[in-house]
């Protein structure tokens, strides 16, 4: 199934032909699909009791069936991929998958502070993935295909001012991709201040390579390192308490046995692991796993043995494989957009509310986990095209993505 026969025709269909995968929409094929279900197998904090949001307000969150959504449009832009704030600043910044960051002032988008377009590859699942900050908001981390070949590439920048020093750019990571799918390319700063790095399976169809169970190779991983503590003849440095640090796998790795982890996210209040990994033939999936736990620290999320709770190439989980905490069918979507735990202060009710969508359906999704169990869950009638990324302002306000060039504000209804 591709995302092309899903949408309906005209502009949409060329779009998602060209880059239908770039979220990992679902390749191969063969299986009949199935019927949507839920699976809640792992522990978590409970996410429906008040919390300080992000505006230092205490919220008490609501019933979702109370609560109804909209997409305002606030700017437009030219394929965007990521919005994200900058410590110590009110600016944001969006970064456009040719290879343009620029910054974002009262909604406003302004000239780029970075392009390196000659750099950056953008057919199929490639092209500026993500960018990131540091906790001090004085470097940027990129993330994107590089050119020719589309290999990944996380590079390193040193802010000057609201600009970027092109002239300090600094190469982190560089691994191979051998195809065009399933690259991942999320970049995220964790509560602990490491830098996580989301890479899928490398792509083709059903893993063919078998990297989501090879703790030895960095395709079909959660990747975390310190990039301000170079060693070992690399730029960054591996924290000691990382699964493989000594031995038995990758140094780098943290998490295994995902497909496509386009987009996953830390509950900035909790600390909980949030991951939207992209199915194959029938099942999309999300994965919680909780800051008590280790937030995924050595977790086996169990690809390309299972899609979602459902055995894809093995005949059960692989032994001590952590099971999804939701998943739906095909018959619902066929690529989801990972989004956010919600902790602004515009939509009180929808407090601790993991927020996300699918690239294909377009409808804004929201479940709620209570003791390991989801207890609450909706799809809201929020609906947009191509929806490819969410971001968070500085005062936890919701924005989401379409690659079409609207980004829009997520607003009560």
């Amino acid at each position: 199934m591709t995302a092309a026969t899903v949408l309906s025709a005209g502009r949409r269909a060329w779009v998602l032909v060209l880059v239908a995968a770039l979220v990992g929409t679902a390749c191969g094929g063969g299986d009949d699909d199935g019927e949507a279900g839920l699976s809640a197998t792992t522990t978590s904090t409970d996410a429906a009791t008040s919390e300080t949001t992000a505006g230092g307000a205490a919220n008490e969150p609501a019933p979702l069936d109370g609560i109804e959504l909209t997409l305002t449009p606030v700017m437009e832009a030219d394929r965007p991929m990521a919005l994200v704030d900058r410590p110590g600043s009110s600016t944001l910044y969006l970064a456009e998958r040719a290879g343009r960051v620029r910054p974002v002032t009262d909604m406003t988008v302004g000239d780029p502070v970075l392009d390196i377009s000659d750099m950056v590859v953008t057919d199929s699942e490639r092209g500026l993935l993500d960018i990131e900050f540091s906790r001090d908001g004085g470097t940027l981390y990129v993330s994107y295909s590089l050119a020719p070949d589309g290999d990944t590439r996380v590079v390193a920048y040193t802010m000057d001012g609201d600009a970027v020093d092109a002239g300090s750019r600094r190469e982190l990571l560089a691994v191979d991709q051998p195809f065009p799918n399933h690259n991942g390319g999320d970049v995220e700063i964790g509560p602990d201040g490491y830098l996580y790095m989301g890479l899928g399976d490398g792509g083709s169809a059903g893993d063919p390579m078998g990297n989501g169970q090879d703790t030895d190779a960095l395709l079909g991983k959660l990747l975390r390192f310190d990039p301000s503590a170079p060693a070992g003849g690399k730029q960054y440095g591996i924290p000691a308490d990382n699964p493989f640090a000594d031995g038995g796998g990758a140094p780098e790795v943290w998490s295994y046995g995902l497909r496509n982890p386009w987009r996953y996210t830390f509950d900035p209040a909790a600390g909980d692991l949030w991951i939207a990994d992209v199915g194959q033939n029938q099942w999309e999936e999300v994965d919680m796993l909780p800051a008590a736990s280790g937030a995924g620290r050595a977790a086996n999320l169990g690809w390309a043995e299972m899609e979602g709770t459902h055995p894809y190439q093995g005949g059960s989980p692989p032994e001590g494989a952590v099971a999804p905490v939701f998943e739906y069918s095909h018959d619902e979507g066929c690529s989801i957009t990972g989004g956010v735990v919600y902790r602004g202060n515009g939509i009180p009710g929808l407090t601790g509310t993991y927020l996300f969508t699918d690239y294909c359906q377009g409808r804004i999704r929201g479940i709620r986990v209570d003791g390991g169990q989801v207890s609450e869950q909706k799809v809201f009638d929020a609906e947009g095209e191509n929806l490819v990324s969410f971001g968070v302002d500085t005062a936890g306000e919701v924005y989401v993505l379409s690659l079409d060039g609207p980004i829009y504000r997520l607003d009560p209804a």
